[in-house]
């Protein structure tokens, strides 16, 4: 339980200051968690798999994540945030399910699109407000996606239902023309390379967990919402 409370305070912390990269009020839950877990635990023939967690936050994720990895898997986290790096270092070295697999885990302290090396993941969780983002912005967190995921690789993520519905019918011009586009690209995204969706109802607030298979390896330049040719 101090866990836990100690991981609210700190998001709770970072949330009033940087919602824009922030986009909740409190941690993912653990029915969220799972979802965006499912190809992460299920049986898939694949060894020594390479997974990659893109904006862990507090590790509510993470947490899920350590109980479903395989002992020849690799983890990766992608952080922002510094007081969140730290956070998740702490849990890393002191909480037993994290310290399990510290040693084939590093949590590298930059934005994804400045993600160096040539590695390339099986899975990839993102926990990204991609709706707080701006239309641009989105368009190249996906083609980074594309990028780093192998051919075949998964990338799940989230979004509050109605989310963008919502924020449309209360906002003002600019605002309404920001969510419009996002919505076109992850509509394009959806079409063509969805291949699982799920609704969990009870998480504050309501998400829809969205899974996405690229079955090919799109390069830079390559529009992310259609199969690449």
């Amino acid at each position: 339980m101090a866990g836990l409370l100690s991981d609210y305070r700190v998001f709770v912390r970072q949330f009033f200051r940087r919602y824009h990269t922030t986009g909740a009020i409190l941690p993912s839950g653990r029915r969220l968690a799972s979802a965006l877990c499912h190809y992460v635990g299920e049986s898939d023939g694949l060894a020594g798999r390479q997974i990659l967690e893109v904006g862990p936050g507090t590790g509510a994720v993470t947490a899920r994540l350590v109980e479903v990895l395989r002992p020849d898997d690799d983890l990766t986290l992608v952080e922002l945030n510094d007081e969140f790096v730290q956070h998740l270092q702490t849990r890393f070295a002191s909480e037993p399910g994290f310290r399990a697999v510290a040693g084939r885990t590093q949590i590298i302290h930059s934005r994804l699109e400045e993600l160096a090396g040539e590695r390339r993941y099986d899975r990839i969780i993102s926990g990204l407000p991609l709706n707080n983002f701006a239309a641009a912005e989105v368009e190249q967190i996906l083609g980074v996606f594309g990028r780093l995921l192998k051919a075949g690789g998964i990338l799940s993520f989230f979004e509050y239902i109605a989310i963008r519905r919502v924020k449309v019918v209360i906002s003002g011009r600019a605002e309404r023309q920001r969510l419009r586009e996002i919505g076109r690209l992850l509509g394009d995204l959806f079409e063509h390379r969805q291949i699982r969706c799920d609704a969990v109802w009870p998480n504050v607030t309501p998400a829809w967990v969205h899974h996405v298979r690229f079955a090919d390896a799109p390069e830079d330049g390559v529009a992310i919402g259609r199969p690449a040719r």
